[in-house]
């Protein structure tokens, strides 16, 4: 799976980012390929010098469906309205995700333990 990450700076998170976000949104949750999102709004940051307000990320099943995405007219329509709201306070990256299950986890951490 591959994600492209949305990182908005904390001060692009006011103004008329309320009235902008959700057509964002629209756009965004109509790219062809779209699996999943997630966001986060980040209340603190524990280590490091950056101001980030929030990690948005779409989820697609493959690198060329994710390019297809971005290159479609939701897709372009989205970007734009992500400059007008962040007005290049933002950083867009693109991600191979992998994740697990608790309890594939605990299987593993379970045989570990018995060896």
């Amino acid at each position: 799976m591959y994600k492209l990450i949305i990182v908005i700076e904390k001060q692009a998170i006011r103004g008329k980012f309320d009235d902008l976000w959700p057509r964002f949104l629209y756009h965004a949750e109509r790219m062809p390929g779209l699996v999943r999102e997630a966001s986060s709004r980040i209340e603190d940051v524990l280590v490091g010098d950056v101001s980030l307000g929030l990690v948005h990320e779409l989820f697609f099943e493959t690198q060329d469906a994710l390019q297809n995405a971005m290159v479609s007219s939701h897709g372009q329509e989205a970007g734009k309205i992500l400059q007008e709201i962040a007005g290049g306070a933002l950083s867009l990256m693109i991600a191979e995700h992998k994740e697990d299950s608790i309890e594939n986890l605990l299987k593993y951490r379970a045989q570990v333990k018995n060896e």
